[in-house]
């Protein structure tokens, strides 16, 4: 039976909590074991999007930040997991051949829905959205990142005699904030002197932006939109001689191990207040039941605490004004129970039973009843 996607409000089974603008889903199966997810919003419009699909076969986990508006993160949210499937089942299976050919498809088709909609919405130009990937077939595991999204696991370690769980980091951040991605900035694009900026205490890439790859942000990366006449009206153009942002993905893979217990994926609204290792504690730490939502309300305490609040004190701030204390946060939680892929002869892009799509949208909320 082909891969079949269905709307993304036909498979929402989100909890509300005490917090209005935080949702939850907890404990849903996948192949190789449970995932639950959760979702606050701080932004007026939410701009992290998030996804898993499931099916006999394989999971993918999907977590999309949206920055400029959420336009580039719903056309990920919509359109990158058909299009895996589609090379997948092309190609005999999964490969970082696969994975490229879909983000670049991916970009391809929001680059034509912003030509479009220039005459009518020419800020859907500087729209643009991190995106991290996260694919499970056949006891391997795929990883794909543009932006500062991260993917991290926790596995069970011998550390001076003694088991502990330790998170080691899948994803690399593509941030400008940190050295190496500043000098690789820098380096392809040896003729500008300007092309990362330290401005208000933070580096950026023209004084603009700090990731340095995502999806869309075509106002930084085609120089046509900066003459556009649209585009000319609706804000101040970047001059620009060539791209300066790439849709190129960090790609890795490796066999899962019976050490390797649990994976987190989430935006960097979570990473911004809590490293890998507090993390992985936490998750260690705490009951399944809830630990989604747990970590979302972990890093939110953090973020309250630098401002001398409580979280009781944040819960009565509206979307768009909570930006302030902090961003929106998606935390996708894949516990690694039973290692295990399509039987032998079995390709990806064909399942043996309809797929569930647990998908994250919208401003009213992502996870609804």
């Amino acid at each position: 039976m082909l891969r079949r996607f269905v709307k993304p409000f036909d498979r929402c089974l989100g909890q509300p909590s005490g917090d209005e603008l935080l949702w939850h889903t907890d404990l849903k199966p996948h192949a190789s074991g449970e995932f639950s997810i959760a979702v606050v919003q701080a932004n007026s419009s939410l701009e992290d999007q998030s996804q898993v699909s499931t099916s006999p076969s394989a999971t993918y986990i999907g977590v999309y930040d949206g920055h400029g508006g959420p336009e580039a993160s719903r056309f990920v949210n919509r359109n990158l997991f058909p299009l895996i499937d589609k090379y997948a089942k092309e190609e005999g299976g999964i490969s970082a051949n696969v994975i490229k050919k879909a983000f670049q498809t991916t970009e391809d088709g929001f680059f034509q829905l912003v030509k479009l909609s220039m005459p009518i919405r020419p800020q859907i130009a500087s729209a643009g959205s991190c995106c991290l990937l996260g694919i499970i077939s056949n006891n391997e595991l795929y990883i794909a990142n543009l932006g500062d999204s991260r993917a991290v696991l926790g596995q069970k370690l011998l550390v001076n005699g003694k088991s502990r769980v330790v998170a080691e980091r899948l994803s690399r951040d593509h941030n400008v904030s940190i050295v190496e991605v500043r000098k690789e900035v820098q380096a392809q694009h040896p003729g500008d002197s300007h092309i990362v900026v330290y401005c208000h205490g933070v580096w950026r890439i023209k004084g603009i932006i700090q990731v340095s790859r995502s999806i869309g942000d075509f106002y930084l990366k085609k120089p046509e939109f900066n003459r556009d006449p649209y585009f000319m009206q609706y804000g101040n153009p970047i001059p620009l001689n060539r791209p300066v942002l790439t849709s190129e993905p960090s790609i890795i893979s490796r066999k899962l191990r019976p050490q390797d217990l649990f994976l987190i994926f989430a935006s960097d609204g979570l990473w911004e207040h809590l490293s890998d290792q507090e993390v992985v504690d936490i998750v260690q730490k705490y009951p399944r039941m809830g630990i989604a939502k747990r970590l979302v309300g972990a890093a939110i305490n953090k973020a309250t605490k630098k401002r001398d609040l409580k979280y009781d004190d944040i819960k009565k701030i509206q979307k768009g004004t909570r930006r302030r204390f902090h961003d929106d946060i998606t935390v996708i939680l894949i516990f690694l129970d039973q290692q295990k892929g399509p039987a032998n002869g079995t390709k990806l892009g064909h399942t043996s039973a309809p797929v569930d799509i647990f998908s994250c949208k919208d401003d009213k909320h992502p996870l609804h009843k």
